[in-house]
């Protein structure tokens, strides 16, 4: 495999902003790229910290960015932060803008707000997750089916105690739900079963799930587990019930995947961490084992993987989160690049502009 792409942005930690990270594109109607992420405004890098909701241009096809411009606070919502974005084209044409609430460790939940002047102002946000709890939704994670219907996964993990209480307040061991929406976002239903494995077996349960949708209709999701692989679940009703999880083909630490559909020649596109923390391996403190990141492609719905290339591979570092968009002849990828200069592997967020001459036939 080879090493691949330009970076195309940087966005290291600094003073009164500790971290930046979990983004997701989106294409503007004037042709500007518009990339959203995660910007936290303290000194502390961890996820229940401060942060707020960041966006930047691209005029340029996502060769160079604008300075970052703040587009909402924790304190509007008087939540301890706001992170975690994804981003999709409404039916009306407006931009919806997804990102968690976090109130505390017993309410997390993801909102969705709507602008109808590409990205200038936003509305009032709209609760997804019509259950109180603390519900883990990536970055890049929300997507249209081509029904029309929008699908959030979501992972749910109980409170074991009162956050005010010294010590740990929730249970690793994640459950996935599924929501949807049936009329562009204003109302939210919950799928009619959840997934979960054994709690004797894993620590980690079913952690920050993803979906996309194939070419003959059935929905296929993912979710990271300390078990050494991803685990895969199906629906065939567009999202009402779900297949009970089982191991998939993706080697893994406890790290997120992504997938995404090339518009290019439809194909699958699939970026993660394809080597588990073994029992011997050697981690950074700093990258959590979360190297290399390499990225793959399916020319048959997910059989096979072909075209296997090496998007990072520093041993010192970790790489994860990654938002997927294509971009003409190219591809996007915003993900965290951190090292131990940096903290840790969420500290610092990296945009990577890659040709898919560099990794096609």
């Amino acid at each position: 495999m080879k090493n691949v792409g330009e970076i195309v942005l940087e966005l290291p930690p600094a003073s009164g902003n500790a971290r930046n990270s979990e983004g997701a594109f989106i294409e503007l109607k004037d042709g500007r790229i518009m990339f959203v992420y995660s910007h936290y405004i303290g000194e502390s890098y961890a996820d229940d910290a401060p942060a707020a909701i960041a966006k930047c241009y691209s005029s340029e096809r996502g060769k160079t960015w604008s300075q970052r411009e703040i587009i909402a606070m924790p304190d509007e919502y008087n939540a301890k932060n706001i992170m975690s974005v994804s981003l999709i084209r409404m039916k009306n044409g407006d931009i919806g803008l997804f990102y968690l609430i976090r109130y505390g460790w017993h309410d997390m939940r993801l909102h969705l707000r709507r602008s109808s002047d590409e990205g200038e102002t936003w509305g009032e946000p709209i609760c997804c997750v019509n259950s109180p709890g603390y519900f883990v939704t990536n970055n890049d994670r929300v997507i249209r089916l081509s029904s029309g219907r929008i699908i959030v996964p979501t992972s749910r993990h109980n409170v074991l105690r009162d956050e005010n209480v010294k010590g740990r307040h929730w249970d690793a061991r994640g459950i996935v739900y599924f929501y949807y929406s049936d009329d562009d976002g204003y109302t939210w239903n919950q799928a009619k079963n959840f997934c979960a494995i054994s709690t004797a077996n894993t620590n980690s349960g079913l952690q920050e799930p993803g979906v996309i949708e194939l070419k003959n209709g059935a929905l296929w999701a993912w979710a990271r587990t300390d078990l050494g692989r991803q685990y895969e679940m199906f629906s065939i009703d567009t999202g009402e019930t779900w297949t009970s999880p089982e191991p998939s083909c993706f080697t893994a630490p406890c790290s997120p995947l992504s997938m995404k559909r090339m518009p290019q020649n439809g194909y699958l596109l699939a970026v993660w961490n394809p080597i588990p923390n073994y029992q011997t391996r050697v981690l950074s403190k700093a990258g959590w084992g979360r190297t290399p990141l390499v990225g793959a492609v399916s020319k048959d719905e997910g059989t096979t993987w072909e075209n296997f290339f090496i998007i990072e591979d520093d041993e010192d570092a970790g790489y994860c989160y990654t938002a997927i968009y294509f971009v003409d002849d190219a591809v996007l990828l915003g993900y965290c690049a951190g090292s131990s200069e940096d903290g840790c592997c969420l500290s610092k967020l990296r945009v990577k502009r890659i040709l898919l001459s560099e990794f096609m036939e």
